[in-house]
């Protein structure tokens, strides 16, 4: 699994049940590992909790498992937004720095805060499309028509799409767009009925060559167990229309085509919109992921602190 999910503490409470005290007590460990090593991540702390852990962590990467995997190719598309849409972002930016800055108290407490929580999902929902946060919106998204003019060209050269984005709205607004150009595709989210049936659909009919999926579905998925028999190797380019704060999240949606029973080269996209949150997130995916490699070279997530929050309002 993951050991460390949400936060280092994590690995705490797994290590406490495995051998107990062998990392002190939840104070001991906050004192003399997560401060030392959040403020200096090559320090002597890191080394420490690297060796006591060792002992007790096996792990196995895809690429050991699975030598024989033909190459994966990843590449960021950097899209420039719409005027209108730019606009639309920089007001509503405005609005959640204003109301920052009319706190009294903006150090403590904003990862729980719901007016700045609801913002940073107003936001990314505007760097995808503005739609997705005003139903009266009817200009243009700069990503939107990116992902479609990369989609034309790969449909029309036969190969198969997997696509992945964090709001289901968004991939029903897609699907409205595809279904517009005449394109077949199937959709997995949390409402399909029936998921096999869809699964089954982009498998087996050559002229399906794009399944959209939702990737918070993917984590729940996982969680459970059951991704493992989401086996979507006819699919040899994957998107991914927006980034996730959790970068093992995206990689698990990856491998959904590039796993066992692949026999061609998986190119990833993933989109971004320039000078929004989006950039932002992909500097805190890769602190983060410093982080987790540091201890336990594993992909995994860490809670965004007050001072990342800020940085990407």
């Amino acid at each position: 699994g993951t050991p460390i999910e949400n936060s280092l503490i994590d690995l705490w409470a797994i290590m406490n049940l495995v051998n107990r005290d062998l990392l002190g007590t939840r104070h001991f460990f906050r004192t003399h590992f997560i401060k030392p090593i959040l403020t200096d991540g090559q320090g002597q702390a890191s080394a420490v909790l690297q060796k006591l852990i060792a002992p007790y962590i096996l792990r196995r990467t895809k690429e050991e498992v699975l030598a024989e995997l033909p190459e994966l190719t990843s590449e960021l598309v950097v899209c420039e937004p719409d005027e209108n849409q730019r606009k639309v972002y920089e007001e509503e930016q405005a609005r959640v720095r204003n109301y920052i800055l009319g706190k009294q108290q903006v150090r403590e407490g904003l990862g729980n805060d719901f007016m700045v929580l609801k913002a940073l999902i107003r936001l990314r929902q505007i760097a995808n499309h503005p739609r997705l946060a005003d139903e009266d919106y009817t200009a243009d998204s700069g990503k939107f028509r990116e992902i479609f003019r990369m989609l034309e060209e790969l449909i029309g050269a036969g190969h198969k799409v997997l696509i992945f984005s964090s709001f289901v709205k968004y991939l029903k607004m897609v699907a409205a767009e595809i279904s517009y150009r005449k394109w077949k595709y199937a959709m997995l989210t949390g409402m399909t009925g029936d998921r096999e049936q869809e699964i089954r659909r982009f498998a087996t009919d050559p002229e399906n060559r794009i399944f959209l999926i939702s990737l918070k579905f993917v984590v729940v998925l996982e969680a459970l167990n059951v991704a493992v028999g989401l086996n979507l190797t006819e699919a040899d380019y994957v998107f991914i229309l927006d980034p996730w704060w959790n970068l093992s999240v995206e990689n698990q949606a990856v491998s959904r085509a590039h796993r066992m029973g692949q026999r061609q080269v998986v190119f990833v996209y993933r989109f971004i919109t320039a000078g929004t949150l989006e950039e932002k997130i992909l500097a805190i995916q890769k602190r983060k992921q410093q982080l987790s490699d540091l201890i336990i070279t594993s992909s995994a997530a860490v809670p965004l602190s007050d001072e990342e929050l800020l940085e990407a309002l």
